[in-house]
């Protein structure tokens, strides 16, 4: 596979996580679409990296694996924290109880 084939995969996924994003009104779905344009991000580096023969890509994609791990585990304490408290995840239900 070329370069090419990469970026392009790569856009077609973090452009699924996207519009999950912006669509969705749940919030763990909204965060497992965050997780979806973060692996985007890990083709990406991997890609240039591949293609340039430089292995700092690679390194910046197991940073990435940390950064996407610590991030869940903090969303996912906090979704279940909300639920436990709210008895919703729905983004619209919390933002209306905030006012």
């Amino acid at each position: 596979m070329t370069l090419t084939h990469y970026l392009v995969l790569a856009a077609a996924i973090f452009l699924t996580g996207m519009v999950g994003f912006i669509v969705r009104r749940n919030a763990l779905v909204m965060l497992m679409c965050v997780e979806l344009m973060l692996s985007s991000v890990n083709i990406v580096f991997a890609a240039f990296a591949r293609v340039h023969g430089n292995e700092g890509g690679h390194i910046f994609v197991l940073m990435n694996f940390a950064v996407a791990a610590a991030e869940a585990a903090i969303g996912l304490a906090l979704l279940v924290e909300i639920y436990r408290r709210r008895r919703t995840i729905d983004v619209d239900d919390l933002k209306a109880l905030m006012e």
